[in-house]
């Protein structure tokens, strides 16, 4: 063989490859850039980390056996967590995890819940339109009164907090 049969490289080859190698390398430099950012923030990693607040209850009115509970559950963690369970030593026995759902004809039920997800930097906010806790209620309760709560996360455990009983309207007296 002479040497006039060797591969050459032409300007278009090497651009072409060169255009072939920039893709991969910008998409790992642009991953890597917003995992640097994100461990920077202190999110890489981090468990969820669970407050609960504004805990209150329904005062029930009428012949009423059941009633409800609300809590306001923050996620300041990186991590996602769920609620698993709620107990108390203040109430009247069965308590669950439930949801408010509407029908075609407006008028609403109650609907149980195994568990409530809280996503990682948010926030869940109970309501008579969403998640709710369902409970029997004790005698004596009135206006004001404190009632103790445990909040079973999955993976943050159990969270202790207190509820003040409150009229449906929301008012404490």
């Amino acid at each position: 063989m002479n040497g006039q049969n060797l591969w050459r490289p032409t300007r278009r080859r090497l651009i072409d490859s060169l255009l072939a190698a920039i893709a991969p390398i910008a998409a790992f430099s642009l991953a890597l850039g917003g995992l640097t950012t994100w461990a920077t923030a202190g999110k890489a990693g981090s468990p969820a980390r669970i407050a609960v607040t504004s805990g209150r209850v329904f005062l029930p009115y009428g012949d009423s056996t059941q009633t409800a509970a609300f809590f306001d559950i923050t996620n300041t963690g990186g991590a996602d967590d769920r609620l698993v369970g709620v107990t108390s030593s203040g109430t009247g026995g069965e308590i669950e995890l439930s949801r408010h759902r509407m029908t075609g004809s407006g008028a609403a039920y109650r609907e149980s819940m195994a568990s409530a997800t809280v996503r990682a930097g948010s926030e869940l906010s109970m309501s008579p339109q969403g998640p709710a806790v369902t409970l029997r209620p004790k005698e004596g309760w009135r206006a004001g009164s404190l009632v103790p709560f445990t909040l079973h996360f999955e993976r943050s455990g159990a969270i202790k907090t207190l509820a003040v009983v409150v009229r449906p309207s929301g008012r404490a007296s």
